[in-house]
């Protein structure tokens, strides 16, 4: 009897030992996510800011098994990452589509969404629920629409449906999803419908059965949701998608956009349109810094995993969990964490002084209202130059953080920050430890 009582305390105790890590990530965000007053960033239902630091992982749901989706969560919760993109049915990019690894259709009658099929929506189940477990951010695209309204997405389905149709669809996943407060649901995919209805009532019938849902857009290339969306009821939170000049739209955005959060929600991805970790890493810290509450990192292979993609790549999604992409991420979530990120604003400049900098390269900067804090970010520049009068006298600490590795470095800089006036910042070297010219200044106060 004693060993048997023995066995199970045994038991007891491995299973909480596998649960613990799983369980301390869970409580750190408590969903769901809300609105903050001032309306620029999000925060948790005890009013914690939440730092959208998320991936494209638009084909888990439709390519991937219970096992791998879950080896997947595993590894991005290890990373640190909190969001992820997904899409709740796949049209292409997945090896069986529309039909997921089980080999599932949707839908019970092809491309009628009157018609769910539950054994499909039953595996997506699943994964939303190991994501809710872990601790995600779930941004859920209902039915992406595909790129031009093209053959990658569902407009023609959707179109073909009509808009009553599509309100029938909002209502049954408003039904069958409200209980994951985890969940996000993004409108469109890669194209504005001509009849914006299409879009509207699948959004609006998610909102008669789950009025407190938020809810976003996912527009085309170099656009804003807002453009197309703003003052609609159910659009609550903001997105900006751009390849090119996407800092100047982040800037822009965050100076004369809507009053409700916006986050960048994708850009250039790793291994596609000649991207390299330090452009993805201008991309991540640059929106932030210009006033985004977060970012959207994407990978080639990860966002379709085992599924079609749009361009050639060597290896596997496995191979690239560990990409220097992914691991950046990993690092810029750690310099923001133990900072109070949500009260930085664009320093418009404040703090960056004009004489003395560099034509070449980007340095961009946030700094508190009451100039206690400072981040700057430096690509392809060797030195810095700020206005020390935008700071409070208490700031006299300089660390550079290494954006490549994750660690600051050795010595602090002090004493410098407490002279008024123009004061230049030299980077510790001219290369990080990526081998890549790109680094992080943080100016905080001492102790």
């Amino acid at each position: 009897m004693i060993d048997v009582v023995s066995r199970c305390w045994r038991y007891l105790l491995l299973v909480m030992l596998i649960l613990m890590p799983l369980s301390v990530h869970a409580e750190g965000t408590k969903f769901p996510l809300r609105v903050a007053e001032n309306r620029r960033y999000l925060e948790d239902a005890t009013g914690k800011p939440f730092l959208i630091t998320g991936e494209a992982a638009w084909s888990l749901i439709g390519d991937l098994s219970r096992e791998d989706a879950d080896k997947y969560l595993a590894d991005r919760q290890r990373r640190g990452f909190n969001t992820i993109l997904v899409s709740l049915i796949e049209h292409r990019f997945s090896r069986n589509a529309p039909r997921n690894f089980y080999k599932r259709a949707p839908f019970m009658v092809e491309g009628d969404f009157t018609k769910p099929n539950e054994s499909y929506f039953n595996d997506a189940d699943w994964i939303l629920n190991r994501a809710r477990e872990r601790g995600f951010l779930v941004l859920l695209v209902p039915s992406y629409l595909g790129s031009g309204g093209g053959p990658e997405g569902w407009f023609r389905e959707v179109q073909a449906a009509g808009p009553e149709a599509m309100r029938t669809y909002g209502r049954y996943l408003g039904e069958r999803f409200r209980k994951y407060p985890n969940i996000v649901w993004v409108q469109g995919g890669d194209y504005d419908t001509p009849d914006k209805s299409l879009v509207d009532e699948l959004a609006r019938g998610i909102s008669d059965i789950d009025p407190s849902a938020l809810q976003t857009v996912h527009r085309g290339p170099d656009t804003l949701g807002s453009m197309e969306w703003a003052g609609v009821p159910w659009f609550k939170l903001d997105t900006l998608y751009a390849y090119d000049d996407i800092i100047d739209r982040a800037l822009q955005r965050a100076s004369t956009g809507p009053e409700i959060p916006f986050f960048f929600i994708e850009g250039p991805y790793e291994n596609e349109r000649g991207s390299d970790e330090q452009s993805l890493r201008l991309n991540a810290y640059g929106t932030i810094l210009s006033g985004a509450c977060g970012q959207i990192f994407g990978n080639n292979p990860l966002w379709h995993f085992a599924g079609p993609g749009l361009y050639d790549v060597a290896g596997t999604w496995e191979d690239a969990l560990a990409s220097r992409g992914s691991q950046s991420i990993t690092h810029l979530k750690r310099l923001f964490d133990p900072l109070p990120w949500w009260e930085l604003e664009p320093e418009r400049g404040r703090l960056l002084a004009k004489r003395g900098q560099s034509s070449k390269g980007n340095a961009l900067g946030a700094l508190t209202r009451e100039g206690t804090l400072a981040v700057l970010y430096l690509s392809g520049q060797r030195s810095v130059a700020i206005d020390t009068n935008a700071l409070t006298k208490s700031v006299g600490l300089a660390r550079w953080y290494d954006p490549a590795s994750g660690n600051y470095m050795d010595e602090p800089e002090a004493g410098a920050i407490g002279q008024q006036g123009i004061v230049t910042f030299e980077v510790p070297r001219s290369a990080n430890s990526g081998g890549f010219e790109d680094w992080v200044l943080v100016l905080t106060k001492r102790g």
